[in-house]
């Protein structure tokens, strides 16, 4: 019977005002629902997530993306059809199509002391040479020890050389056109929520962001009260990807490898510590791996786990220096790139090289 009134000239405006009175009607629900949470156990998390779904209720009109419409088959072929922020290596750039973009997770998976800091420093530097704004999440280093790094990066100057050159450093910097922001949140205390409530503030102040920077999601508070880690790591992941989406921006963040990966010369996914759902919630997943003998020689391995937008399972040699914050990703085939496969391949002789010269050392020191 109601079919009769779908020609109705007033059928929008009903429309619109049931939208607005089931909206209405579930905030109202929410409302009563967070007083509860509050006076019962405080969770500020759980009561977020309730408001922020009740304000999604009825909002969406947009019926997505109609495939074979002539608008759509050139919006596919534009160049806004996925607005990038490009990394600073080529062949990273070539293989995700242009880098991250709005609403996509990139994770950087290295073992315990190889360097996820640094890299994550120089994908944040990259972006901002470019005129990109950057907000970086530190959840382990302070905040003015993040900025030491970036500082390293900006003009390759070593860590703890960094004092002695104040003037250099304000110099390499002036020129940066993208800003940044380092918040610093101590292990285990800020969840995705928490993150969300720093990017609304910001928008709140005016302040621009056109990436995030996270270090490292691993150690995120799970707000789903998960009773097994890989059950809260995977809806740690899901959950940022989803702010990446909420914020329209790209996310990069670490993952921790297993222990196991310290002697591997390429680390596959399997190495991922705890959770897979980390893999299958992310866009593109690339391992490091650096053994001793790449850090004294400042190489090492960058190898792609998973790529949405184009071919995975490839690996390439990379000059690593984590004095500087210098990082290069080379092809294979390219001139830089059969250097640092030399030095990775040479590695076991400078080993050998650097016990005899210390053994030589010890001897001279006794006689």
């Amino acid at each position: 019977m109601h079919y009769r009134y779908l020609d109705a000239p007033d059928l929008d405006y009903i429309e619109n005002m049931a939208l607005d009175f089931f909206k209405n009607q579930m905030l109202k629900n929410a409302i009563v629902e967070s007083v509860e949470i509050l006076e019962s156990s405080g969770d500020f998390d759980a009561i977020k997530t309730i408001i922020d779904n009740a304000m999604r209720a009825g909002a969406e009109r947009n019926v997505g993306h109609e495939y074979a419409e002539e608008m759509a088959i050139e919006q596919r072929y534009s160049e806004m059809a996925r607005n990038t922020v490009e990394t600073p290596w080529d062949v990273i750039n070539e293989l995700t199509q242009g880098g991250l973009a709005s609403g996509e997770l990139g994770v950087i998976v290295a073992p315990a002391g190889i360097g996820k800091t640094w890299i994550l420093c120089a994908l944040g530097g990259g972006a901002m040479k470019k005129g990109v704004n950057v907000v970086h999440y530190s959840l382990e280093l302070n905040e003015a020890y993040i900025g030491l790094r970036y500082d390293s990066v900006f003009t390759g100057i070593a860590n703890q050389n960094l004092k002695y050159h104040m003037d250099e450093v304000k110099e390499g910097i002036e020129n940066i056109e993208g800003e940044l922001v380092v918040k610093y949140f101590p292990t285990k205390t800020a969840s995705v929520n928490t993150l969300s409530a720093h990017l609304q503030k910001m928008k709140m102040m005016g302040k621009p962001f056109d990436m995030v920077v996270v270090d490292y999601a691993d150690i995120l508070r799970d707000t789903g009260n998960a009773k097994e880690v890989r059950h809260a790591l995977g809806n740690i992941y899901e959950d940022l990807r989803g702010l990446a989406g909420e914020f329209e921006i790209p996310i990069w963040t670490a993952s921790q490898a297993n222990r196991s990966a310290l002697d591997e010369d390429v680390i596959e996914a399997q190495k991922i510590s705890e959770s897979y759902q980390k893999i299958m919630t992310a866009d593109f997943v690339v391992s490091l791996s650096r053994k001793v003998e790449d850090k004294i020689g400042n190489t090492g391995r960058f190898h792609v786990i998973k790529n949405r937008f184009g071919p995975d399972g490839l690996t390439f040699p990379a000059k690593v220096n984590t004095n500087t914050g210098a990082v290069e990703i080379y092809e294979s085939t390219s001139v830089g790139g059969k250097e640092q496969q030399k030095k990775i391949d040479n590695r076991d002789n400078l080993m050998k090289k650097m016990l005899a010269n210390k053994y030589e050392d010890m001897m001279n020191e006794d006689n």
